[in-house]
């Protein structure tokens, strides 16, 4: 009943109410992203929901627009206070409006889960990748499934170039490594026209060996 699409009325509101619902917030979820529950109830049950939850009512496209937006909200406020281990299970089903803050994290086995969430494509992760790019960023992307994607490592050498001369930025030429071996030669010397780091352009140019990059 839970989950039925035309509940009795009132019966949200009294299922709510069970102390055995109560106790079990995984249950709770399917009466606060249920699009017959009324606002006040939805409001009040997604305050008390843990962050798995919360979690699972934003990634169901089934949820009623205003609890996947309130779990959104409330997982954003929640991020900071988690755990490492809690972030980086977040991170491998996070829906997108999360992503963008996920990739500002600084460690890198949440940012390596990240790169496994099947929701994010291509194009979505093209996007995150701006200067300044971090060395975490750029190890976790060098390991992902991602290693070989020629968009990828276009934009992976665009934000190192923007990135290398920051001060403290903590990068370096090796990082480029894996991505120019992912390029064909006439993709290098398209990437190299445009580098503007000069050591950084004579690497990633197809007349350097390609056994000396990396």
């Amino acid at each position: 009943m839970l989950r039925h699409p035309e509940p009795p009325r009132g019966w949200l509101e009294a299922a709510a109410e069970l102390p055995e619902l109560r106790k079990r917030p995984l249950l709770l979820r399917w009466i606060a992203q249920h699009p017959k529950a009324p606002a006040h109830l939805r409001s009040a049950l997604m305050a008390r929901l843990p962050w798995r939850a919360l979690a699972a009512v934003a990634g169901d496209a089934a949820a009623h627009p205003q609890a996947r937006q309130q779990a959104i909200e409330k997982l954003q406020q929640l991020w900071a206070a988690m755990t490492p281990g809690e972030r980086r299970s977040l991170a491998l089903h996070a829906p997108r409006p999360l992503w963008a803050l996920i990739w500002r994290a600084p460690g890198a086995a949440i940012l390596e889960a990240f790169l496994q969430n099947p929701k994010l494509g291509l194009e979505a992760l093209v996007a995150l990748i701006q200067p300044p790019l971090r060395p975490a960023q750029a190890e976790a992307l060098a390991t992902s499934r991602w290693r070989e994607a020629g968009p990828v490592a276009d934009q992976v050498l665009r934000a190192l170039d923007r990135s290398l001369a920051l001060p403290e930025s903590g990068l370096a030429l090796g990082h480029a490594a894996p991505w120019i071996r992912a390029l064909d030669e006439e993709a290098r010397i398209l990437i190299a026209s445009r580098t503007v780091t000069p050591a950084l352009r004579r690497m990633v140019h197809p007349r350097r060996d390609p056994e000396e990059v990396g």
